[in-house]
Order: C-alpha cells, then structure tokens, then sequence
C-alpha cells in the first residue's frame, strides 16, 4: 500500500496559525516589522559536561510534585482531554544557574570582519547568520519559523533573546529527571505521566489530530526528547504572543513518519508570583481560551518542568513587568509505527 500524503509544510501550517492568532484577536497588534529572512547559523561550541551534572542530587535539591493540568474542572472546560502536566523540582536552583553557563558557554564568539558565513551553497542564500547580540553577550534575537531553513525577526509578536544548543546527552539527563520527579512524586499524575509519553494512539484526535484511515491502525511511540535546547531570555517588556506550537516533521528518512507533539518547557529562574524575594514580576506561560477571556497561568519556578501538547493549546509568554525571566523549551520526538498488514515495508 502507497504510503499517504504528508501534511501541508510545516511553513503554512505556522503561517496559519499566526493568521488565526491574530485575526481572531479582538486587539489585533499594529503591523508586524519583518526583517528580510535569514539562514541562522547554530553552531555550538563544545562544552564539557561534567559526569555529575543532573546524574547526582546537589545540596539544595528538593522532593518533586507532579501535577496535571485538570482542565475540565478550569476557567478553560473546553480543553478537557488535553494534556499538561506540571514538575515542581526536576531540578534545583544551583543546577539551573549551570545549565544557563553551560548554554552561554556554547555560543562561538563574532568575527567582527567576517560577519555571515558561507553555508557552502546549500541553497538557502548562500550565508548563514551567527545570531549574537555582541561580543560581551552571547544571547541573540529569537526569530520566527519560516520554513525552509529561514527565520524572521518579528518583535511585534516575539520579543526576547535566545539561544540555540544541540546536545543530546543534556536533554536525556533532563528527562531522565523529569520521569524520576514523576515517580518520586508519589502521586497518580506521577504514576501515569510515563505511560502517558511512552506511547500514543494514532486514533487519540485530541493529541494527534485527525489521521489518514490507513494510519488509525497504528501508534506513536517515543523516540527521543530533542536534542535542540532553545534557551529564551526575556527582559521587561518582553513577551511572545499566542500562539500554539507547531510540529517539526523530520525528513530526512522518508520511509519513517517522525515529528514533535509534546513541549518541554523548564523554567531557569524564580517569578514573585512562586517566590516572594525573586525580582521577576510577569512572564507566565498563560493558556488562553479561544475569545482571550479566560486564562490559566504557570509562573515561572526555578527547576519547574511544564510538558504540554503541542495541538490545540494555545498559550503565551505573559508580558515581563520587572526583572528577566530564563527558560529552556526542547520537544519530545515521536515515530508512528503501523502494523505490519497495513503498511508493507514499514516497522511494525
């Protein structure tokens, strides 16, 4: 049996959510300001992780909680059978600071004469951007998906910096973290958050969306938490506007569907609104209802882990007030495994 089409571009699917975001807004924003799109280039320094780093408790770890997001008894019923889950203490304050070195560690430094450099005629224009606010700070612009390879500078919908680290070993030890906190938290939410992300049915609509019919026979099963740690800093008056998360399909193995449908999102830093002392006012991840009228807040914690699905929550970064708030968000990749009877020649 051939195998069915994919979705539309991962480009339109953004576009149009961007368009949904806004023209369902009752305060649409004033035009957004693009800059032309450019090719990023996200290459990391080496950085050493130390062998202890996340593998062993430091002195100022705390017992975890999980909690999830009971939307039916919320301000947002409509989001029933979503899924968002909450970790409080996947990791302590002092292993946040050093996640945040270690990230800022990555970042090369500018060759102020050279600029841009070739991406050795990749065909997607030729240069590729080192996204660096300076050579004394290490944090760049946070752009917007295009598609394609390229990005966009949008401060009118996401303003704040951002940096991008590729490490595999890191986001493994985060999750190894996360499913410990969820069994150390000795609480049915716990319990269930691993069978949750272990596997997910192609018919669960609610998660997944709707499937072709020679799809429904069959599941996605984890495959890895993303290696891309997008680091994001914003400082008073930044924010990102609603919007919902949109998958990354990988492609570079035709014969294998694999794509994101769950975000990671560990928070770096304390918010008043958690902490009294801390200096962050603002900054919580809202989820929204469709009209902008209700609303469900995650502040910001330092070592707080929200894990949400990508479809059909729409969310924003709340507007930072005072202070700068630090966050990581990562994905948790998936592969959708068919029956053998229903697909000839796809893993079973």
């Amino acid at each position: 049996m051939s195998q069915p089409p994919h979705p539309a571009p991962l480009h339109q699917q953004l576009l149009a959510n961007l368009k949904t975001v806004f023209t369902e807004s009752a305060a649409p924003p004033s035009r957004p300001r693009f800059t032309g799109p450019i090719t990023p280039d996200y290459t990391s320094n080496p950085v050493t992780i130390p062998p202890t780093f996340l593998t062993t408790a430091p002195p100022d770890a705390r017992p975890p909680t999980a909690s999830r997001i009971n939307f039916a008894a919320s301000p947002l019923p409509e989001y029933a059978g979503l899924y968002a889950v909450v970790l409080d203490h996947v990791l302590s304050p002092s292993e946040c600071a050093a996640l945040l070195a270690l990230a800022e560690a990555s970042v090369p430094t500018v060759d102020a004469e050279k600029g841009d450099k070739d991406d050795g005629g990749s065909g997607s224009g030729g240069k590729k951007t080192l996204l660096r606010n300076g050579p004394d700070d290490p944090w760049g612009p946070a752009l917007v998906n295009v598609g394609g390879g390229r990005e966009v500078l949008w401060d009118t919908y996401r303003n704040g910096d951002r940096i991008v680290w590729d490490h595999q070993e890191v986001v493994n030890r985060i999750w190894a973290r996360c499913l410990s906190a969820a069994e150390e938290a000795a609480s049915d939410d716990g319990d269930a958050m691993r069978e949750r992300f272990d596997k997910i049915g192609a018919g669960e609509e609610e998660i997944v969306g709707n499937m072709w019919e020679d799809w429904a026979a069959g599941r996605w099963e984890f495959l890895r938490v993303n290696e891309r740690m997008r680091f994001l800093r914003y400082g008073k008056g930044g924010f990102f506007k609603p919007h919902c998360d949109a998958p990354f399909a990988d492609t570079r193995d035709p014969s294998r569907n694999i794509q994101t449908i769950f975000t990671i999102h560990l928070y770096l830093n304390d918010s008043k609104a958690e902490v009294e002392e801390a200096e962050l006012v603002g900054g919580a991840t809202t989820f929204f209802s469709r009209d902008r009228k209700r609303r469900i807040d995650v502040n910001p914690k330092a070592g707080r882990v929200l894990i949400f699905q990508h479809k059909g929550l729409l969310h924003s970064g709340d507007d930072v007030l005072r202070g700068t708030k630090y966050t990581m968000r990562t994905d948790i990749i998936y592969e959708l495994k068919l029956p053998e009877t229903t697909q000839e020649g796809v893993v079973g």
